[in-house]
């Protein structure tokens, strides 16, 4: 069945939870827990959480196949369905090994009961839509680990001759909470028994790396994972080992705290990382994020050095075939120069252009003059400029943030506006801005937003609260060349 046409998945009937992709025949399988968000309590509900997927060979269109692996019931380690991983052995079976999680089975710990967590499996002869449960083989947590915290399997081969590895986001009980979270590793013979090995990273930093990932790439090996204890984010370390010694990046991060929950697929020679945008509770921008969201997928690409940059899919981009130069269309405010560039070094300057479709690619080359403190797009403005969102870069801080305004108040008086809340803190990337070209490109989707800086830097967020306006541009303390604004649609 044919989905809608957003470039960003979303059931009719819920969100999308942590992504589980899975290459087969030239076709990525985009396993995803389906967050229906019941009103009813855990206990009071008959059915957990299931498994659904998507299928895709471009990110482009996607084919919905609905749920694959439906929650066990109300008396199963697998009432609810959790994220793992797929992989096919040599004999060509299907393996599907996800977490189970049932909040009627409790578990003693040193914090008192807990629910318990179990890695579950499950096995298909070539259809993955169809899978058989094996609850015998259910795995609960070693010894040595915390059994409410031990999920998120990922199985792989290093290689043809070693042993299968499957990773678990888990915990050391005995180790400070906030320092105690491990990649633990497991190896077996036959994807059935498995015994404990050494711990693929232990860094004594985070609660938990959730979701973790391993792939090669070449001459290096990467480690993903997502973390909520420094950061809401998901980060990626380098090796040129699958045991690593597994080292940080200069940026270790993916996206912003909107995406999250990110794992990889390969499509030819193309390396996707596909995680979830979070809704907003009420979806109002000034409200808490929500754990799940709609599905969102970045392109890797590799340097040289084994770090990566994080863009917009090619196939995405070339999707948006009618563009637009608005360039020209492009009207001063408030005595701002009528060409972009020319205007007084110690002001703020802006430009509006066209209204917004509900879905564009909006695409800015522009030359940054040097000693410019902020420089960016205006998003669903407001006629004069003032409401609306604010896609800054700020050179001397090497930073890109999304501002909006207005930014809330606490009062009616005139100083009681959020005015010392500069941008929304957790929506902050780091960027290396040097004066010369740089190209900004902005994927809008009705209230899913992912920029792109130089097709290296990613920051995915929501607009709610403003569903349209026009584009503009703006500086502040110095000026920009634009060479080229353009809207691009399907």
């Amino acid at each position: 069945m044919a989905l809608q046409r957003s470039t960003h998945f979303q059931p009719v009937n819920g969100f999308v939870g942590d992504v589980i992709p899975f290459e087969h025949d030239g076709t990525a399988w985009l396993f995803y827990l389906l967050d229906e968000r019941p009103d009813a309590p855990p206990l009071e509900r008959s059915t957990g959480m299931p498994w659904a997927a998507v299928t895709t060979t471009d990110f482009v269109d996607f084919e919905d196949r609905g749920v694959v692996l439906p929650s066990g019931g109300p008396d199963a380690s697998d009432f609810d369905c959790y994220t793992g991983s797929v992989v096919q052995d040599d004999a060509g079976t299907l393996h599907l090994f996800s977490t189970g999680h049932n909040p009627r089975i409790r578990t003693d710990t040193d914090a008192g009961p807990k629910d318990a967590q179990v890695v579950c499996h499950a096995t298909s002869t070539g259809d993955l839509t169809d899978w058989t449960k094996h609850p015998d083989w259910d795995l609960p947590a070693l010894a040595g680990y915390s059994p409410e915290d031990w999920r998120d399997p990922f199985v792989f081969r290093p290689a043809a001759d070693r042993p299968w590895q499957m990773l678990l986001a888990t915990r050391r009980p005995a180790e400070p909470h906030r320092r105690s979270g491990l990649v633990a590793r497991l190896e077996s013979d036959d994807l059935v028994t498995w015994r404990d090995a050494e711990p693929l990273w232990e860094p004594h930093r985070f609660i938990t790396q959730e979701c973790p990932d391993v792939f090669q790439w070449g001459d290096w090996w990467y480690l993903v994972y997502s973390e909520f204890s420094d950061a809401f984010c998901t980060r990626y370390r380098v090796a040129t080992s699958p045991d690593g010694p597994w080292l940080a990046p200069t940026d270790d991060t993916v996206d912003g705290r909107a995406f999250y929950a990110a794992k990889t697929v390969a499509l030819g020679d193309a390396r996707y990382f596909v995680g979830w945008i979070a809704t907003k509770d009420g979806r109002r921008d000034g409200s808490a994020w929500q754990w799940a969201g709609t599905m969102a997928t970045l392109q890797a690409h590799q340097r040289p050095d084994g770090s990566l940059r994080f863009d917009l899919p090619e196939t995405v981009k070339a999707a948006y075939t009618h563009e637009s130069d608005v360039t020209a269309q492009l009207e001063p405010l408030n005595g701002a120069d009528r060409t972009v560039g020319n205007g007084a070094a110690s002001r703020y300057a802006s430009w509006l252009g066209p209204e917004l479709p509900d879905e564009a690619l909006v695409v800015a080359d522009i030359e940054l003059h040097a000693g410019t403190a902020s420089f960016g797009l205006l998003l669903r403005s407001s006629d004069d400029g003032e409401a609306g969102y604010a896609l800054r870069l700020e050179p001397g801080r090497s930073r890109v943030v999304v501002d909006r305004w207005p930014r809330g108040s606490t009062g009616t008086e005139q100083w009681q506006i959020l005015g010392d809340v500069p941008h929304a803190v957790e929506l902050e990337r780091p960027v290396e801005l040097a004066p010369g070209p740089h190209r900004i490109e902005v994927h809008l989707d009705g209230d899913v937003c992912v920029a792109v800086v130089d097709g290296a830097v990613a920051l995915s967020t929501r607009l709610y609260d403003r569903p349209a306006g026009r584009v503009g541009l703006f500086t502040q303390d110095g000026a920009i060349t634009l060479e080229r604004l353009s809207i691009r649609t399907r």
